[in-house]
């Protein structure tokens, strides 16, 4: 049975960074799910670290199922996890399959700033720029002002607006206030 701090989680990720073992991560992530009591850290969460190492470790197809896990367990993870199981079927090349999971984010309403930021780097990695643009722009309108992820939604805003060929607008400029 396993109390999982953050604490616990960084030293843990640390050591797999300095071994560059995505495939030991993302069993010893998935063992801490398994023996998971309690902690600072949601079930959930580790779990979308475990399938991000799986992608790492070139096995997309065990990502999904942790990704899948991620959803079915609930917890908070700032993430929508359906947002990493479109982009690893992107990978897969199943892109039909990864819009539907994308409308069905959008149909659910009430979407993070973070999962806009997710999914417009995903839609735009996979040539879907003009529905990137959307969802970075209403990522940035909802996310709070002076926060690091309006940062973020607005830089891939902006890059967007350019491949694009989009002129400036007001949301251009507050890219500028954001740095």
């Amino acid at each position: 049975m396993a109390h999982v701090t953050r604490e616990h989680l960084d030293r843990l990720l640390e050591r797999a960074l300095l071994a560059d073992d995505h495939e030991s991560l993302a069993r010893r992530l998935e063992a801490l799910v398994e023996a998971y009591v309690s902690g600072d850290v949601p079930r959930a969460a580790i779990l979308i670290l475990a399938a991000e190492a799986w992608r790492q470790a070139g096995q997309p197809a065990r990502a999904l199922d942790c990704f899948q896990r991620a959803v079915d367990d609930g917890g908070d993870t700032g993430v929508d996890p359906r947002a990493g199981i479109a982009d690893t079927l992107f990978e897969l090349e199943r892109p039909n399959e990864a819009r539907e999971v994308i409308s069905a984010i959008r149909e659910r309403g009430e979407v993070s700033p973070a999962t806009a930021l997710t999914v417009a780097e995903t839609l735009a990695a996979y040539g879907d720029p003009r529905e990137a643009h959307v969802w970075a722009t209403e990522g940035a309108v909802a996310a709070a002002p002076d926060s690091e992820e309006r940062a973020a939604l607005l830089r891939v805003r902006y890059l967007i607006r350019v491949d694009l060929g989009l002129p400036e607008d007001e949301m251009d400029a507050l890219l500028d206030l954001s740095r």
